[in-house]
């Protein structure tokens, strides 16, 4: 680890946290936990900056992770609670798993009976759990709908096996995604609907993810007031939350460099990061990344469309517009691409990973990682 006094002093392309803005996101989650009662774990699949982790770990209570991986990560890095759930678990990894989890979330029945004496036999502390789909959502996309038709994500009610309450303390349901606490209010009504008969019997529920908490317009109060009511209704039971978006939400952004500007119909300025590579979400969701100081096409007086420096026809990011031409050499900052970026982005091309950079406190910069062509390397063979 290096540090560095002068951002332009950057390396090309560079992941720079925000130290300042992730510890204003904790504000708001010390909020929510202390209000409403319910314990808060960092998603790992939505932000893993683990370098980061001495600043969230005072505030959320664990992580949950989406097999043994990441369960490992939390267990050596976070150092509180793990929770685990995955579609499927593999024979091979169940006792590992079963050792550093503290919550075990089977995704159905037949994966619970397979595995719950074997978990708990490891581990006689563990809490067993089971993943419901409440067959709602308001998910914005529907690639992104954990409740979608022909969903493979969670129990349905038809699906339900009550055998497994005799070692079941718990049920997850996760059906949102980038939403507000009003569609967390539908899920819910949804899901007592199904499955509110068994929630007595149980020890703990967990919301899932997808609770876009730290973003600015969200109903910060209706989430704590569902909490409580929920929470009262049901004899104080314990309810988790597990946000990864909303922990890197707004905290840093993608610093890259104009390699080239080729001119076809239109102005292409060529980076050193890609959208393949790199930023996959801007494919996959599809969504228009942020860029600092730009526009939409046409609004601004120069307009160049943004493309990556993979062979990947597609590899673009999009059109925007500047106040003044871009040039070789100069800097495009992608921002809010400290959440899901980094823990998809792949090394497609022999294209190098972006480094990763921590701003502190006080204006300083920690150059936490750089990667090159071993990195490449060792994941092929």
């Amino acid at each position: 680890m290096k540090k560095i006094y002068d951002i332009n002093n950057l390396p090309s392309p560079c992941w720079l946290l925000d130290e300042n803005k992730l510890r204003k996101n904790m504000e708001i989650l010390n909020r929510v936990k202390h209000e409403s009662g319910a314990k808060i774990l960092l998603a790992l699949k939505g932000y893993a900056l683990w370098k980061s982790f001495d600043i969230i770990r005072p505030t959320l209570d664990g992580c949950c992770a989406s097999g043994l991986h990441e369960a490992k990560l939390a267990f050596e890095e976070f150092g509180k609670e793990v929770h685990t759930y995955s579609p499927a678990f593999k024979d091979s990894d169940i006792e590992e798993i079963s050792r550093i989890s503290h919550h075990l979330v089977f995704n159905t029945p037949n994966q619970f009976h397979k595995f719950a004496k074997i978990a708990i036999e490891i581990n006689p502390s563990i809490s067993l759990g089971l993943r419901v789909n409440p067959e709602y959502s308001e998910s914005p996309t529907e690639m992104y709908n954990p409740c979608g038709t022909y969903s493979r994500l969670g129990t349905t009610k038809a699906n339900f096996d009550e055998s497994i309450l005799e070692r079941c303390e718990g049920l997850h349901f996760h059906a949102l995604c980038e939403q507000d606490s009003s569609a967390l209010e539908g899920v819910l009504k949804n899901f007592e609907d199904k499955f509110g008969k068994f929630i007595p019997k149980l020890k703990w529920i967990n919301f899932g993810g997808g609770h876009h908490i730290t973003r600015v317009d969200y109903d910060v109060n209706k989430l704590i007031k569902l909490i409580q009511n929920f929470k009262a209704k049901y004899n104080d039971i314990e309810i988790y939350l597990e946000p990864g978006e909303a922990v890197g939400w707004q905290t840093g952004a993608l610093y890259a460099t104009v390699l080239d500007i080729v001119h076809n119909g239109m102005d292409i300025a060529i980076l050193d990061t890609s959208a393949e590579a790199h930023m996959p979400d801007t494919i996959l969701m599809p969504y228009r990344s942020d860029v600092r100081d730009s526009g939409i096409a046409g609004e601004k007086q120069y307009t160049y469309r943004l493309g990556g420096n993979t062979c990947l026809a597609g590899d673009i990011m999009g059109d925007y517009s500047f106040d003044v031409p871009l040039k070789i050499g100069d800097k495009v900052i992608f921002e809010d691409q400290m959440h899901y970026t980094m823990v998809k982005a792949t090394t497609f091309n022999g294209i190098p990973l972006p480094s990763i950079a921590i701003q502190r406190a006080d204006g300083s910069i920690d150059i936490v990682k750089e990667f090159g062509y071993e990195e490449f390397k060792n994941r092929l063979s």
